[in-house]
């Protein structure tokens, strides 16, 4: 799936779009990639002389990445949106700098009503950068 399809499905736009294609999607889970370009602006700040890629936009990938999934395989009615509601057992272990692409898999969990509970994974190659779960609602557009 490419950028204008992901757009699709979602409403976020640029600047705070953190997908750039989806490798694979089924029933349970879906696969996304993101190039961290070295050009981003929130590298003038975060940190000017060591960029790194803050842990929340990681985690907003995985969200994103959940949001293309629902789209896809149970989207709520079209006056609805996703929105995240819990964040848990969040663990950074590796850093995400300029010029590198983060793998972004995320897994349903379970299904309840109009909550969806997932797992995430981002990696930098075969190196873990974070472990989350979370859990996103249809909120009234």
């Amino acid at each position: 799936m490419n950028l204008d399809e992901i757009k699709a499905c979602i409403p976020h736009r640029e600047p705070f779009l953190w997908l750039d294609e989806v490798v694979a999607l089924d029933e349970n889970s879906i696969h996304a990639r993101k190039f961290v370009s070295p050009e981003l602006d929130l590298f003038q700040g975060h940190y000017p002389n060591h960029p790194v890629l803050p842990g929340v936009i990681l985690c907003e990938a995985a969200m994103q990445a959940a949001a293309v999934f629902i789209a896809k395989t149970d989207a709520p009615s079209s006056e609805k949106v996703p929105v995240a509601t819990r964040l848990n057992n969040t663990k950074f272990r590796r850093m995400v700098k300029p010029g590198e692409t983060v793998d972004i898999q995320v897994t349903l969990s379970e299904k309840m009503g109009g909550a969806w509970f997932f797992t995430g994974k981002l990696s930098v190659g075969k190196e873990t950068a974070v472990r989350l779960e979370f859990a996103v609602t249809a909120a009234d557009a």
